[in-house]
């Protein structure tokens, strides 16, 4: 198989686990304050990618030198920002405009790209980034309030996931797979744990009767071996097969695979414009991955000038 048809197809996988794992995620922040439960995830992600790296890839630790480290807790922040602007953005919007304005990554992914890399998204890309946004739009806004500072924060939270994504793409390719994964999964853990200090109720969190629950065990052991570790790894490692503004096209089918999730574990239903709005984005994605000509859509051509 083509290596950029297995990196598709493996981020695809990363987006089902972190759709699938949303209601999971739900029922533990009724329990654990969320810069807690994150703290503790990325924490445990971190320990356990470390002791893989010690047990087999060794010899990685011979390059860890200032770049990679520097690349790691960049990419690191971003994506703790884009938690903790998701997180403060929620207390004042609701959770179907915060995931439409989160979601909008995937318009601003080819954006940034083009000016921060010189990268330009082919015809077809463009187009299934249109589909999937309108797709999002259906999907997720079922109300039509006027705009607030909870929007402001989610749009910070898809402008951090957005870079996020880019850097991955641009560091993937520089430095060993693993290292750079334990180094901003460890980078996220560190300032969540110490968000957790500054602005939550940390020994709440430290209650034994609510880190032992049922809910918050199952939630914790999902989300740090497969939401967080295998997931961070996997992208780190096959976003180098392929381009910024497909991972975020492929990344938007999250709150498709979410939905789902919520209609058999949770008994929620969708709406007609919903569901359109699921076949929308699954669309756009693929009609990005459809054959197209060379030339991209907006370079400039001055040959002829």
């Amino acid at each position: 198989m083509k290596k950029p048809i297995m990196a598709d197809l493996s981020l695809l996988l990363v987006t089902l686990i972190w759709g699938t794992t949303f209601v999971l995620v739900q029922n533990a922040i009724d329990f654990l304050e969320p810069f807690s439960f994150n703290g503790i995830r990325f924490l445990i992600a971190a320990i356990l990618l470390i002791v893989c790296l010690l047990i087999f890839e060794r010899r990685q630790l011979k390059q860890l030198n200032f770049k990679i480290f520097a690349s790691g807790v960049f990419i690191g922040f971003w994506l703790f920002l884009g938690y903790v602007t998701q997180t403060m953005g929620l207390l004042y919007t609701s959770t179907s405009k915060a995931g439409f304005i989160t979601g909008l990554n995937v318009v601003l992914v080819p954006l940034f790209s083009m000016f921060l890399l010189k990268q330009y998204p082919s015809k077809n890309a463009i187009l299934g980034v249109l589909i999937a946004t309108f797709g999002l739009f259906l999907l997720t806004m079922t109300d039509a309030a006027t705009l607030n500072i909870g929007d402001g924060f989610v749009f910070i939270c898809a402008i951090s996931f957005a870079l996020h994504i880019i850097l991955t793409g641009k560091f993937s390719s520089k430095f060993p797979t693993l290292l750079l994964t334990i180094i901003q999964v460890t980078t996220v853990a560190l300032l969540s744990i110490g968000s957790s200090f500054l602005f939550e109720d940390w020994r709440k969190s430290l209650n034994k009767d609510i880190l032992l629950s049922k809910d918050v065990i199952v939630a914790l052991i999902i989300t740090s071996v497969f939401a967080t570790a295998l997931a961070f790894f996997i992208q780190t490692n096959f976003q180098k097969y392929t381009s910024a503004t497909r991972v975020a096209l492929i990344f938007a089918m999250e709150p498709v695979f979410a939905a789902i999730a919520g209609y058999f574990w949770a008994l929620e239903r969708l709406s007609i414009s919903a569901l359109f709005g699921c076949i929308l984005i699954f669309t756009g994605m693929i009609c990005a991955e459809l054959p197209t000509n060379k030339i991209p859509l907006l370079r400039k051509s001055v040959k002829n000038n």
